[in-house]
Protein backbone atom coordinates (compact mmCIF):
# COMPACT_ATOMS: atom_id res chain seq x y z
CA UNK A 1 0.00 0.00 0.00
CA UNK A 2 1.18 3.72 -0.64
CA UNK A 3 1.76 5.77 1.75
CA UNK A 4 -0.22 8.70 -0.40
CA UNK A 5 -3.03 6.27 -1.36
CA UNK A 6 -6.03 7.60 0.54
CA UNK A 7 -8.01 5.12 2.80
CA UNK A 8 -11.56 3.95 1.54
CA UNK A 9 -14.49 5.96 2.58
CA UNK A 10 -17.27 4.56 0.99
CA UNK A 11 -20.54 3.38 2.33
CA UNK A 12 -20.72 0.33 0.32
CA UNK A 13 -17.15 -1.37 1.60
CA UNK A 14 -18.42 -0.47 5.08
CA UNK A 15 -21.53 -2.40 5.02
CA UNK A 16 -21.32 -5.66 6.65
CA UNK A 17 -22.30 -8.87 4.87
CA UNK A 18 -25.05 -10.58 6.23
CA UNK A 19 -23.73 -13.64 7.05
CA UNK A 20 -20.70 -11.78 8.73
CA UNK A 21 -23.37 -9.97 11.39
CA UNK A 22 -25.21 -13.55 11.90
CA UNK A 23 -22.02 -15.13 12.89
CA UNK A 24 -21.45 -12.35 15.03
CA UNK A 25 -24.66 -12.68 16.49
CA UNK A 26 -24.69 -16.59 17.28
CA UNK A 27 -20.85 -16.33 18.47
CA UNK A 28 -21.51 -13.52 21.02
CA UNK A 29 -24.96 -14.72 22.48
CA UNK A 30 -23.15 -18.09 22.79
CA UNK A 31 -21.18 -17.61 25.94
CA UNK A 32 -19.42 -14.49 28.20
CA UNK A 33 -16.64 -12.97 26.56
CA UNK A 34 -13.70 -14.71 28.10
CA UNK A 35 -15.54 -17.77 26.49
CA UNK A 36 -15.88 -15.81 23.10
CA UNK A 37 -12.34 -14.85 22.74
CA UNK A 38 -10.96 -18.26 23.89
CA UNK A 39 -13.29 -20.09 21.06
CA UNK A 40 -12.35 -17.75 18.63
CA UNK A 41 -9.18 -17.92 19.09
CA UNK A 42 -9.44 -21.50 18.44
CA UNK A 43 -11.33 -21.24 15.30
CA UNK A 44 -8.59 -19.06 13.86
CA UNK A 45 -5.39 -21.53 15.07
CA UNK A 46 -7.82 -24.61 13.51
CA UNK A 47 -8.00 -22.74 9.97
CA UNK A 48 -4.34 -22.87 9.38
CA UNK A 49 -3.22 -26.02 10.84
CA UNK A 50 -6.16 -28.16 9.77
CA UNK A 51 -4.76 -30.89 7.63
CA UNK A 52 -6.10 -31.56 3.93
CA UNK A 53 -4.26 -34.63 2.00
CA UNK A 54 -5.51 -35.55 -1.85
CA UNK A 55 -4.65 -38.70 -3.35
CA UNK A 56 -3.85 -38.92 -7.37
CA UNK A 57 -4.18 -42.45 -8.86
CA UNK A 58 -4.31 -43.76 -12.37
CA UNK A 59 -2.62 -45.90 -14.51
CA UNK A 60 0.74 -45.10 -15.65
CA UNK A 61 0.88 -42.21 -18.73
CA UNK A 62 -2.11 -41.28 -17.49
CA UNK A 63 -1.32 -37.55 -16.45
CA UNK A 64 -1.41 -37.83 -12.86
CA UNK A 65 2.15 -36.64 -11.95
CA UNK A 66 0.88 -33.63 -14.15
CA UNK A 67 -2.05 -33.30 -12.25
CA UNK A 68 -0.49 -33.40 -9.16
CA UNK A 69 2.08 -30.60 -10.28
CA UNK A 70 -0.32 -28.60 -11.94
CA UNK A 71 -3.05 -28.46 -8.92
CA UNK A 72 -0.28 -26.94 -6.64
CA UNK A 73 0.43 -24.62 -9.27
CA UNK A 74 3.40 -25.96 -10.52
CA UNK A 75 4.87 -27.01 -13.87
CA UNK A 76 7.05 -30.38 -14.73
CA UNK A 77 10.16 -28.80 -14.65
CA UNK A 78 10.05 -26.27 -11.58
CA UNK A 79 11.98 -27.17 -7.69
CA UNK A 80 9.46 -29.44 -5.58
CA UNK A 81 7.64 -31.03 -9.02
CA UNK A 82 6.32 -34.72 -9.40
CA UNK A 83 8.46 -36.73 -11.29
CA UNK A 84 6.56 -36.87 -14.72
CA UNK A 85 6.94 -40.05 -17.35
CA UNK A 86 4.98 -42.31 -19.69
CA UNK A 87 6.20 -45.18 -18.08
CA UNK A 88 5.53 -45.41 -14.22
CA UNK A 89 7.68 -43.10 -12.21
CA UNK A 90 5.79 -43.89 -8.72
CA UNK A 91 6.68 -47.34 -6.75
CA UNK A 92 5.50 -45.55 -3.73
CA UNK A 93 2.48 -42.95 -2.48
CA UNK A 94 5.17 -39.89 -2.63
CA UNK A 95 4.06 -36.88 -0.92
CA UNK A 96 4.06 -33.09 -2.30
CA UNK A 97 3.32 -30.65 0.07
CA UNK A 98 1.89 -27.18 -1.45
CA UNK A 99 4.39 -24.38 -1.68
CA UNK A 100 3.00 -22.35 0.80
CA UNK A 101 0.76 -23.93 2.80
CA UNK A 102 2.27 -27.01 4.73
CA UNK A 103 -0.88 -28.48 5.85
CA UNK A 104 -1.94 -29.52 2.39
CA UNK A 105 -0.44 -32.36 0.99
CA UNK A 106 -0.61 -33.50 -2.74
CA UNK A 107 0.37 -37.82 -3.12
CA UNK A 108 0.77 -39.18 -5.74
CA UNK A 109 -0.07 -43.00 -5.75
CA UNK A 110 1.57 -45.73 -7.53
CA UNK A 111 -0.35 -47.07 -10.74
CA UNK A 112 -3.08 -49.36 -11.20
CA UNK A 113 -4.09 -51.68 -14.27
CA UNK A 114 -1.30 -53.81 -14.06
CA UNK A 115 -2.19 -57.60 -14.44
CA UNK A 116 -1.94 -58.32 -10.62
CA UNK A 117 -3.54 -54.88 -9.86
CA UNK A 118 -5.98 -56.06 -6.79
CA UNK A 119 -7.97 -52.40 -5.17
CA UNK A 120 -8.65 -53.78 -1.62
CA UNK A 121 -4.50 -54.66 -1.27
CA UNK A 122 -3.87 -51.68 -3.29
CA UNK A 123 -5.33 -49.24 -0.74
CA UNK A 124 -4.05 -50.83 2.37
CA UNK A 125 -0.63 -50.46 0.48
CA UNK A 126 -0.97 -46.85 0.10
CA UNK A 127 -2.60 -46.26 3.42
CA UNK A 128 -5.62 -45.59 2.14
CA UNK A 129 -7.12 -43.77 5.84
CA UNK A 130 -5.02 -40.35 5.26
CA UNK A 131 -6.60 -39.14 2.53
CA UNK A 132 -9.65 -36.89 2.45
CA UNK A 133 -10.66 -37.55 -1.06
CA UNK A 134 -9.27 -39.63 -4.50
CA UNK A 135 -8.80 -38.73 -8.15
CA UNK A 136 -9.34 -41.49 -10.12
CA UNK A 137 -7.58 -40.55 -13.45
CA UNK A 138 -6.99 -41.86 -16.96
CA UNK A 139 -6.23 -40.33 -20.56
CA UNK A 140 -7.69 -42.66 -22.27
CA UNK A 141 -11.00 -45.40 -21.31
CA UNK A 142 -12.06 -45.81 -17.60
CA UNK A 143 -11.87 -49.61 -17.16
CA UNK A 144 -13.20 -52.32 -14.51
CA UNK A 145 -9.77 -51.48 -12.24
CA UNK A 146 -10.80 -47.96 -12.49
CA UNK A 147 -14.51 -49.22 -10.96
CA UNK A 148 -13.58 -51.82 -8.59
CA UNK A 149 -11.11 -48.92 -7.23
CA UNK A 150 -13.93 -46.80 -6.78
CA UNK A 151 -16.45 -49.44 -4.94
CA UNK A 152 -13.50 -50.17 -2.46
CA UNK A 153 -12.93 -46.59 -1.93
CA UNK A 154 -16.95 -46.01 -1.72
CA UNK A 155 -16.73 -48.93 1.14
CA UNK A 156 -14.20 -47.14 3.46
CA UNK A 157 -16.53 -44.27 3.25
CA UNK A 158 -13.94 -41.85 1.40
CA UNK A 159 -15.11 -39.74 -1.49
CA UNK A 160 -13.60 -40.12 -5.05
CA UNK A 161 -13.75 -38.25 -8.45
CA UNK A 162 -13.59 -39.79 -12.06
CA UNK A 163 -11.39 -37.60 -13.95
CA UNK A 164 -10.30 -38.05 -17.42
CA UNK A 165 -7.03 -36.21 -18.84
CA UNK A 166 -5.36 -34.72 -21.73
CA UNK A 167 -8.04 -33.80 -23.45
CA UNK A 168 -6.54 -30.80 -24.84
CA UNK A 169 -4.51 -34.06 -26.62
CA UNK A 170 -8.04 -35.24 -28.37
CA UNK A 171 -8.99 -31.82 -29.44
CA UNK A 172 -5.97 -31.25 -30.89
CA UNK A 173 -5.61 -34.41 -33.09
CA UNK A 174 -9.51 -34.44 -33.60
CA UNK A 175 -9.04 -30.96 -35.13
CA UNK A 176 -5.97 -32.23 -37.49
CA UNK A 177 -7.76 -34.79 -38.64
CA UNK A 178 -11.43 -32.79 -39.31
CA UNK A 179 -10.55 -29.01 -39.40
CA UNK A 180 -13.17 -28.25 -41.56
CA UNK A 181 -16.17 -30.92 -38.96
CA UNK A 182 -13.96 -29.89 -36.06
CA UNK A 183 -16.34 -28.80 -32.99
CA UNK A 184 -14.72 -28.90 -29.79
CA UNK A 185 -17.71 -28.64 -27.58
CA UNK A 186 -19.43 -32.03 -29.99
CA UNK A 187 -15.67 -33.50 -29.71
CA UNK A 188 -15.54 -33.16 -25.79
CA UNK A 189 -19.14 -34.43 -25.44
CA UNK A 190 -17.88 -37.42 -27.27
CA UNK A 191 -15.58 -38.03 -24.88
CA UNK A 192 -17.50 -37.45 -21.90
CA UNK A 193 -20.18 -40.11 -23.61
CA UNK A 194 -17.63 -42.40 -24.33
CA UNK A 195 -16.06 -42.64 -20.57
CA UNK A 196 -19.67 -43.05 -19.14
CA UNK A 197 -20.05 -45.63 -21.62
CA UNK A 198 -16.96 -47.21 -20.26
CA UNK A 199 -18.14 -46.94 -16.71
CA UNK A 200 -21.31 -48.41 -16.69
CA UNK A 201 -20.08 -51.50 -19.17
CA UNK A 202 -17.37 -51.72 -15.99
CA UNK A 203 -20.18 -51.34 -13.33
CA UNK A 204 -20.43 -48.10 -12.25
CA UNK A 205 -24.34 -47.01 -12.31
CA UNK A 206 -24.31 -43.27 -12.35
CA UNK A 207 -20.77 -41.95 -12.92
CA UNK A 208 -20.06 -38.00 -13.23
CA UNK A 209 -16.22 -37.55 -15.28
CA UNK A 210 -14.85 -34.51 -15.25
CA UNK A 211 -12.23 -33.73 -18.12
CA UNK A 212 -9.68 -31.92 -17.94
CA UNK A 213 -6.24 -31.09 -19.18
CA UNK A 214 -2.92 -31.08 -17.20
CA UNK A 215 -1.22 -28.13 -19.43
CA UNK A 216 -4.45 -25.73 -19.32
CA UNK A 217 -5.79 -26.51 -16.22
CA UNK A 218 -8.71 -23.64 -15.80
CA UNK A 219 -9.80 -24.87 -18.86
CA UNK A 220 -12.51 -27.43 -19.54
CA UNK A 221 -14.44 -29.38 -16.33
CA UNK A 222 -11.87 -27.47 -13.62
CA UNK A 223 -13.75 -25.15 -12.04
CA UNK A 224 -17.15 -28.16 -11.81
CA UNK A 225 -14.82 -30.30 -10.08
CA UNK A 226 -14.08 -27.63 -7.90
CA UNK A 227 -17.53 -26.57 -7.41
CA UNK A 228 -18.37 -30.48 -6.36
CA UNK A 229 -15.86 -30.45 -3.80
CA UNK A 230 -16.61 -27.02 -2.18
CA UNK A 231 -19.69 -28.69 -1.18
CA UNK A 232 -18.82 -31.88 -0.24
CA UNK A 233 -15.86 -30.45 2.11
CA UNK A 234 -16.63 -29.77 5.39
CA UNK A 235 -16.10 -26.10 6.29
CA UNK A 236 -12.23 -26.29 7.14
CA UNK A 237 -11.38 -28.90 4.64
CA UNK A 238 -13.06 -26.75 2.24
CA UNK A 239 -11.36 -23.25 2.96
CA UNK A 240 -7.65 -25.32 2.84
CA UNK A 241 -8.53 -26.70 -0.47
CA UNK A 242 -9.34 -23.04 -2.19
CA UNK A 243 -6.57 -21.33 -0.80
CA UNK A 244 -4.21 -23.86 -2.16
CA UNK A 245 -5.59 -23.89 -5.71
CA UNK A 246 -3.39 -22.18 -8.37
CA UNK A 247 -4.45 -18.91 -9.11
CA UNK A 248 -5.50 -19.29 -12.27
CA UNK A 249 -8.74 -17.79 -12.99
CA UNK A 250 -10.88 -15.11 -11.79
CA UNK A 251 -13.69 -17.20 -10.29
CA UNK A 252 -10.28 -18.74 -7.98
CA UNK A 253 -9.63 -15.48 -7.05
CA UNK A 254 -12.96 -14.29 -5.80
CA UNK A 255 -13.36 -17.84 -4.17
CA UNK A 256 -9.91 -16.95 -2.09
CA UNK A 257 -11.46 -13.66 -0.75
CA UNK A 258 -14.36 -15.00 -0.04
CA UNK A 259 -12.80 -17.42 2.63
CA UNK A 260 -9.77 -15.20 3.86
CA UNK A 261 -12.91 -12.30 4.16
CA UNK A 262 -15.05 -14.84 6.89
CA UNK A 263 -12.19 -14.50 9.73
CA UNK A 264 -11.40 -10.87 10.15
CA UNK A 265 -14.20 -9.69 12.19
CA UNK A 266 -12.41 -13.17 14.36
CA UNK A 267 -9.19 -11.23 14.58
CA UNK A 268 -10.34 -7.84 14.42
CA UNK A 269 -12.71 -9.00 17.75
CA UNK A 270 -9.97 -10.97 19.69
CA UNK A 271 -8.35 -7.99 19.00
CA UNK A 272 -10.96 -6.01 21.04
CA UNK A 273 -10.99 -8.76 23.40
CA UNK A 274 -6.98 -8.23 24.53
CA UNK A 275 -7.87 -5.03 26.43
CA UNK A 276 -10.63 -6.09 28.04
CA UNK A 277 -10.05 -10.00 29.10
CA UNK A 278 -6.12 -10.56 29.49
CA UNK A 279 -6.25 -13.88 27.89
CA UNK A 280 -2.67 -15.38 27.39
CA UNK A 281 -1.77 -15.43 23.87
CA UNK A 282 -4.42 -13.05 22.66
CA UNK A 283 -1.89 -10.04 21.95
CA UNK A 284 -1.21 -11.72 18.57
CA UNK A 285 -4.26 -10.50 17.32
CA UNK A 286 -3.94 -6.52 18.44
CA UNK A 287 -0.49 -6.63 17.86
CA UNK A 288 1.65 -5.23 14.89
CA UNK A 289 2.98 -8.58 13.72
CA UNK A 290 -0.31 -10.46 13.48
CA UNK A 291 -1.29 -7.52 10.73
CA UNK A 292 2.16 -8.32 9.34
CA UNK A 293 1.22 -12.10 9.09
CA UNK A 294 -2.48 -11.77 7.63
CA UNK A 295 -1.20 -9.34 4.89
CA UNK A 296 1.61 -11.41 3.82
CA UNK A 297 -0.60 -14.52 3.93
CA UNK A 298 -2.99 -12.68 1.43
CA UNK A 299 -0.91 -11.52 -1.00
CA UNK A 300 0.90 -15.56 -0.71
CA UNK A 301 -2.62 -16.50 -1.41
CA UNK A 302 -2.92 -14.61 -4.49
CA UNK A 303 0.33 -15.46 -5.91
CA UNK A 304 1.86 -11.79 -5.21
CA UNK A 305 5.14 -13.05 -3.98
CA UNK A 306 8.57 -13.21 -6.27
CA UNK A 307 8.36 -17.09 -5.92
CA UNK A 308 4.93 -17.63 -7.18
CA UNK A 309 4.93 -14.66 -9.92
CA UNK A 310 8.43 -16.32 -11.03
CA UNK A 311 7.04 -19.84 -11.82
CA UNK A 312 4.08 -17.92 -13.55
CA UNK A 313 6.00 -15.89 -15.51
CA UNK A 314 7.90 -18.95 -16.84
CA UNK A 315 4.60 -20.49 -17.40
CA UNK A 316 3.47 -18.62 -19.55
CA UNK A 317 6.70 -17.07 -21.34
CA UNK A 318 6.26 -13.27 -20.10
CA UNK A 319 9.02 -11.50 -18.19
CA UNK A 320 8.35 -11.64 -14.62
CA UNK A 321 8.43 -7.40 -14.53
CA UNK A 322 6.03 -7.69 -16.64
CA UNK A 323 3.89 -9.36 -14.66
CA UNK A 324 5.10 -7.44 -11.61
CA UNK A 325 4.52 -4.08 -13.53
CA UNK A 326 0.87 -4.67 -13.01
CA UNK A 327 0.87 -4.95 -9.20
CA UNK A 328 -0.83 -1.60 -8.53
CA UNK A 329 -1.41 -1.05 -4.76
CA UNK A 330 0.03 -3.54 -2.35
CA UNK A 331 3.43 -4.58 -1.58
CA UNK A 332 5.11 -8.43 -2.67
CA UNK A 333 4.31 -10.18 0.33
CA UNK A 334 8.14 -10.40 0.75
CA UNK A 335 8.46 -6.75 1.36
CA UNK A 336 5.40 -6.46 3.88
CA UNK A 337 7.26 -5.24 7.42
CA UNK A 338 5.87 -4.02 10.70
CA UNK A 339 7.17 -0.62 9.35
CA UNK A 340 5.03 -1.02 5.93
CA UNK A 341 1.87 -1.54 8.44
CA UNK A 342 3.07 0.90 10.65
CA UNK A 343 2.84 3.72 7.89
CA UNK A 344 -1.01 3.16 7.45
CA UNK A 345 -2.36 2.26 10.41
CA UNK A 346 -2.75 6.27 11.65
CA UNK A 347 -4.86 6.85 8.49
CA UNK A 348 -7.87 4.44 9.65
CA UNK A 349 -8.65 6.04 13.03
CA UNK A 350 -11.96 8.11 11.92
CA UNK A 351 -13.04 4.90 9.58
CA UNK A 352 -12.43 2.36 12.59
CA UNK A 353 -14.78 3.98 14.40
CA UNK A 354 -17.23 4.15 12.46
CA UNK A 355 -16.82 0.58 11.71
CA UNK A 356 -17.55 -0.21 15.56
CA UNK A 357 -20.54 2.06 15.07
CA UNK A 358 -22.28 -0.02 12.63
CA UNK A 359 -21.27 -3.47 14.29
CA UNK A 360 -23.06 -2.00 17.40
CA UNK A 361 -26.08 -1.48 15.08
CA UNK A 362 -26.20 -4.68 14.26
CA UNK A 363 -24.81 -6.57 17.31
CA UNK A 364 -25.72 -5.14 20.52
CA UNK A 365 -24.22 -7.67 22.44
CA UNK A 366 -21.42 -7.08 21.72
CA UNK A 367 -21.06 -3.51 23.20
CA UNK A 368 -18.61 -4.52 26.00
CA UNK A 369 -15.94 -5.44 24.03
CA UNK A 370 -16.16 -2.79 21.76
CA UNK A 371 -16.04 -0.13 24.10
CA UNK A 372 -13.71 2.06 23.09
CA UNK A 373 -12.22 -0.13 21.20
CA UNK A 374 -10.35 1.81 18.09
CA UNK A 375 -8.42 -1.49 17.69
CA UNK A 376 -11.52 -3.80 16.64
CA UNK A 377 -12.65 -0.77 13.71
CA UNK A 378 -8.80 -0.27 12.72
CA UNK A 379 -8.02 -4.45 12.00
CA UNK A 380 -11.12 -4.49 10.69
CA UNK A 381 -10.75 -1.99 8.20
CA UNK A 382 -7.13 -2.37 7.50
CA UNK A 383 -7.42 -6.25 6.72
CA UNK A 384 -11.04 -5.55 4.88
CA UNK A 385 -9.27 -3.03 2.75
CA UNK A 386 -6.05 -4.76 2.03
CA UNK A 387 -7.32 -7.72 1.20
CA UNK A 388 -9.84 -6.22 -1.62
CA UNK A 389 -6.39 -4.25 -2.86
CA UNK A 390 -4.75 -7.50 -3.08
CA UNK A 391 -7.60 -9.13 -5.30
CA UNK A 392 -7.59 -6.52 -7.37
CA UNK A 393 -4.04 -6.61 -8.02
CA UNK A 394 -4.39 -10.23 -8.22
CA UNK A 395 -7.00 -10.01 -11.32
CA UNK A 396 -4.33 -7.28 -13.02
CA UNK A 397 -1.83 -10.28 -13.17
CA UNK A 398 -4.33 -13.16 -14.18
CA UNK A 399 -5.30 -10.79 -17.14
CA UNK A 400 -1.58 -10.03 -17.98
CA UNK A 401 -0.76 -13.70 -17.36
CA UNK A 402 -3.44 -14.51 -20.03
CA UNK A 403 -3.34 -11.65 -22.68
Amino acid sequence: MAAEDPPRDDKEFRQLPQDEIEDMKTTFEAGNLEAVAKKLQKELEMSEKIPLHIAITGEAGSGKSTFVNAIRGLGDEDTGSAKTGEVETTMYPEPYPHPTLPNVTVWDLSGIGTPSFKPDQYLEQVSFQKYDFFIIITASRFSAHHTQLAQEIRKLGKRFYYVRSKVDVDLGAAQTRRPKSYSEEGKLQEIRNDCIRNLRKAGESSPWVFLLSGWQLAKYDFQLLLRVLEKELDVHKRQSFILSLPNISAEILEKKKAELKREIWKEAFLSGAISTVPIPGLSFAADTAKLVVNMKRYCQAFGLDPPALCRLAQQVGKPVEELKSVIKVVPLASSINKECVMSVLGRYACLSVMVVEDILDWVPVAGPILSGAVSFGTIYYVLNNFLSEAAEDAHRVLTKALS
